[in-house]
């Protein structure tokens, strides 16, 4: 099953009905709100995508788009503004307000699942862009921008080297490397380092990295690796 949530917030109910056949049909989990005050009832952070309609009751769905985007809780969700008014006035006012998207009524729903799969395509890009700057494994984190190396949420201090081999081995998990290759990626910068310099200096990274020391298995006469 697709793992994206969706929530269709309408006060057409047929038309709810429509969105969600069709949506849950392309593997999608879908719920329905037949107003902005059911929809804020719900836990709105468990949803990727609102599919959310601007003339309703008495809240209206740009109202409802502004708490979401005020809150740091739901900013980051998705909206996709679903309505009748279809001047640039309202265009403009959805954009501003942070829509991902604008699907002017009538439509069909070939394009609406169209325009889901755009908005979703540039979440999971934005998502993998945003992860090059953390490694992890389980617990252990690398913040690469700050050069940082976090244990269950507390900072490790960690040498250069010591951090370099790890950054080496979070970034090609299950790898073997030999001590030459270790030597040319991580000391390359030195001109005379002994093959003992890499045994204490992975005897130090085990060490630091707690339980998962026990990550960095030794293969003899090969090198050493970072096993999951």
């Amino acid at each position: 099953m697709n793992p994206y949530r969706i929530l269709v917030v309408d006060d057409e109910e047929d038309l709810c009905e429509i969105l969600q056949f069709n949506l849950e049909t392309e593997g999608y989990q879908v719920d329905v709100a037949y107003s902005a005050e059911e929809a804020l009832q719900k836990k709105i952070t468990n949803y990727h995508l609102i599919l959310l309609d601007v003339m309703m009751g008495e809240m209206s769905g740009f109202r409802m788009g502004r708490l979401l985007r005020e809150n740091p809780k739901t900013a980051a969700i998705s909206i996709i503004y679903l309505t009748a008014k279809d001047s640039e006035t309202d265009r403009l006012t959805g954009f501003n307000i942070g829509a991902d998207d604008y699907i002017s009524k009538p439509f069909s729903i070939r394009e609406m699942l169209a325009r889901v799969k755009a908005v979703i395509r540039r979440v999971e890009t934005t998502q993998t862009i945003a992860k090059v700057d953390e490694l992890t494994y389980e617990k252990l984190i690398m913040h690469l921008d700050h050069k940082k190396v976090l244990l269950d949420g507390i900072e490790v201090p960690f040498t250069k080297k010591e951090y370099e081999i790890l950054k080496l081995f979070l970034e090609n998990k299950n790898r073997v490397f030999s001590r030459d290759e270790m030597l040319t990626r991580v000391w390359s910068d030195e001109v005379i380092v002994l093959d003992r310099t890499i045994d204490v200096n992975i005897t130090r990274l085990r060490k630091k990295i707690g339980p998962y020391g026990k990550n960095i298995v030794t293969r003899l006469g090969y090198g050493y690796c970072f096993e999951e």
